[in-house]
C-alpha cells in the first residue's frame, strides 16, 4: 500500500501554503513523521495524496530569544530541544519533557510541532508548554495568529488545525525571571512502554518563602491536557511547608478525573501517584526559583 503519492520540501512558508491550497487533497503538512506515517500504515489515518515537508523552513527551525519570548520552531527536533542551553534555563520543563519522548532515534527526527498536533492529552512536549503557558504561532493563506497553547485540543487525538489550511510555525514561551522555575517527571511502565501512567509539569513563581503563583499541568486526567487550576488558586500566597502540601493534596480528588486504563492503571492508582508526583515535581521547582543567577 503507497502511504502517499506526491512529496514535497517547500523552502519557504509561502511555498508550504501555497502547496497546501493547491495540492490534490487530501494533503498533510509532514516533518518528522514519527506519528503521522505510523498512524497511516496501521490504518488509524486514511492514506494521504500529498505530503508537504516543512522541515527546510527556516522560520520552522529557530529556536532563539525573540523579544520576550523564547520562540521554539515547530519543526526543530525533540533531541535539540531537550538539549539546548537556552531551553534549559528558560523553559526546563520542557527540556526535561522532550529529554523523555521516545528513544534517541525518534528524537533525532521528531518534532515538537507534530507532538502537539497529535493532540495526545499526556504528549510529554505538550505537558511542558502547557505549564510554560506558551503561545501557539498559526499561519494560513490570509493571516498569522497566537493562539493560548491549550485551544489547539478537542479531544484525543483532535487539534483545532485546520487540515489544508493551517501550518503550526512555532511556540512562544515568556522568558524565565529571577524567582520562577520548571520542573517536569513522569510515571510509566518499566521495560520500555512509552505511554506514561503520569506526567506532570509545574511553573512557579517565588518571592521568598512564599509562592506568589504556579501553574500545574498533568496528563492524562482527561481527554485534553489539564491545568490545575483548583490547586494553583489555593498555592498562591501559601508558604511551601508541609501545611500546605498536605491542603494541595486533598484537593486533588475533586480538581482531577482519572478513569482506569488498561494500558496504565487503575483511576485510584494514579491518583495516589499523582499526589506523590506534585509533591516531587514542585519541589524541585521551588528549590530552582530559589537558587541564585
Amino acid at each position: 500500500m503507497s502511504l502517499w503519492k506526491e512529496y514535497y520540501f517547500p523552502s519557504t512558508l509561502k511555498q508550504a501554503l501555497q502547496l497546501l491550497s493547491e495540492s490534490p487533497q487530501p494533503a498533510r503538512i509532514i516533518a518528522g513523521g514519527t506519528d503521522l506515517l505510523l498512524d497511516i500504515q496501521q490504518g488509524r489515518q486514511a492514506p494521504v495524496h500529498t505530503l508537504i515537508d516543512v522541515t527546510r523552513i527556516q522560520e520552522l527551525n529557530r529556536l532563539e530569544v525573540d523579544g520576550d519570548y523564547l520562540f521554539v520552531g515547530a519543526a526543530v527536533p525533540i533531541h535539540c530541544i531537550a538539549d539546548s542551553p537556552l531551553v534549559k534555563f528558560h523553559a526546563r520543563a520542557l527540556a526535561e519533557g522532550c529529554s523523555m519522548i521516545g528513544g534517541p532515534q525518534v528524537r533525532n527526527v521528531a518534532t515538537l510541532g507534530g507532538n502537539v498536533a497529535h493532540a495526545l492529552p499526556a504528549a510529554d512536549g505538550t505537558i511542558g508548554l502547557v505549564a510554560l503557558d506558551a503561545l501557539a504561532e498559526i499561519i494560513d493563506a490570509e493571516d498569522s495568529r497566537l493562539v493560548p497553547i491549550l485551544d489547539l485540543f478537542q479531544g484525543p487525538g483532535r487539534s483545532s488545525l485546520m487540515l489544508g489550511k493551517d501550518i503550526l510555525v512555532g511556540f512562544r514561551i515568556p522568558l524565565r525571571h529571577f524567582g520562577q522555575a520548571s520542573s517536569f517527571q513522569r510515571i510509566m511502565r518499566p521495560q520500555g512502554v512509552a505511554l506514561p501512567i503520569l506526567n506532570m509539569a509545574v511553573w512557579i513563581e517565588r518571592e521568598g518563602t512564599t509562592i506568589t503563583q504556579t501553574r500545574i499541568a498533568v496528563g492524562p486526567s482527561g481527554p485534553k491536557p489539564q491545568r490545575a487550576s483548583t490547586i494553583e488558586t489555593f498555592l498562591a500566597g501559601k508558604p511551601w511547608n508541609r501545611e500546605t502540601i498536605s491542603e494541595a493534596i486533598q484537593l486533588m480528588r475533586q480538581t482531577f478525573s482519572f478513569r482506569t486504563s488498561p494500558y496504565r492503571a487503575t483511576a485510584e492508582y494514579r491518583l495516589q501517584v499523582c499526589k506523590q508526583l506534585f509533591v516531587e515535581v514542585f519541589s524541585v521547582a521551588w528549590e530552582r526559583a530559589g537558587e541564585e543567577w
